[in-house]
């Protein structure tokens, strides 16, 4: 949890009050942006307020380890003989605790418990510049797209050469990061990401992953997971798929319909008027039936009516300055709509 995150995340942990699980907040540290120009950092002074607030980021989730420790939770956990964390990315909706796991982190077969595992599933299409598993110099390690040079962006997000990715669900010791954390011994590389501020100012942010501590861990593992726990929302398309009726909510957890043929999800491309959250839900007057989709684009001010069901492959273009409206209840199928059209109720 960031500090821009921080008073918005108490509010939604509100609603579970009256559950019987405790439910612990901190903040993650905050890091200065530098001027990618003059390489100093972009703040006047250290204070996070006003204008100054811009200057300074959160440092991706490589900071767990620093602030979790610093937050006197970790030593709280071991202390209530707690000692393996789960940790997944908040925006990861298939992401839960499964106790065969954790009997395999306890259990292992060569009877040295592990210190930590990364899940990994199979690469789809939606997915090739997820961050995939190595092995080098008899350490596994974590590789992102953003530390491979140019010249060999293609052959890693080749499906046939890095056949896994990296879900972000994790299972670490918390013994292991006690001790790594104070003998200053996680080693995990820097990944420098430039961004441009709304003023135009070219900035830099040095990063890390908070995967990349597998190679600090001993016995570590890379378990191979079924997609159904890799479910991440980071845009509206992805947003799309998990509220269709490809997915249902079980036990608190979404699920792929059973009604599908084939375990797997249409890829969806949903244009720029879609981006913002508020945007996407004015364009659908209900979420359109998904279960026979397998591509999905949509560019342009194009609106959806009620009971749409979409089949096969669908793209529908609305030009610059037309306007697409697809009726309640029209069922697309192999369908490229273009031009300005209101498609008129059948």
């Amino acid at each position: 949890d960031t500090e821009n995150m921080d008073e918005d995340t108490k509010k939604i942990l509100q609603k579970y009050n009256h559950c019987h699980v405790k439910i612990y907040t901190f903040n993650q540290s905050r890091y200065l942006r530098i001027n990618k120009e003059s390489l100093l950092p972009k703040a006047k002074n250290v204070s996070f307020s006003g204008e100054n607030t811009e200057a300074w980021y959160p440092p991706s989730h490589g900071d767990i380890y620093a602030s979790f420790y610093n937050s006197g939770f970790l030593d709280t956990f071991i202390g209530e003989g707690k000692e393996y964390i789960f940790v997944s990315n908040i925006d990861n909706l298939g992401a839960k605790v499964d106790l065969y796991i954790l009997n395999h982190l306890t259990k292992p077969p060569n009877g040295k418990p592990c210190e930590f595992v990364m899940e990994v599933t199979n690469k789809t299409r939606a997915d090739v510049k997820g961050g995939t598993l190595t092995q080098y110099e008899g350490k596994l390690r974590l590789v992102e797209i953003a530390q491979v040079p140019k010249a060999h962006v293609n052959e890693f997000k080749s499906v046939l050469k890095f056949k896994i990715c990296n879900t972000n669900n994790l299972w670490i010791s918390l013994a292991a990061v006690k001790r790594l954390q104070e003998q200053n011994a996680i080693d995990m590389e820097i990944i420098v990401n430039p961004k441009t501020l709304d003023g135009g100012l070219n900035v830099i942010q040095l990063e890390t992953a908070v995967e990349a501590a597998i190679k600090s861990s001993e016995n570590s593992l890379g378990i191979n997971v079924p997609r159904s726990r890799f479910l991440p929302v980071k845009t509206t398309s992805d947003l799309l798929l998990v509220m269709s009726n490809l997915y249902g909510l079980n036990a608190g957890s979404l699920t792929m319909s059973e009604k599908l043929e084939f375990p797997t999800v249409p890829l969806v491309k949903l244009g720029s008027p879609f981006m913002k959250v508020q945007d996407y839900l004015r364009r659908f007057e209900s979420i359109p039936d998904m279960l026979e989709l397998d591509h999905l684009t949509v560019s342009g001010d194009v609106t959806f009516g009620k009971n749409v069901s979409l089949k096969g492959t669908v793209i529908i273009i609305a030009n610059h300055g037309d306007r697409i409206d697809i009726p309640p209840g029209a069922v697309l199928e192999n369908k490229i709509v273009s031009g300005n059209l209101r498609i008129l109720d059948q």
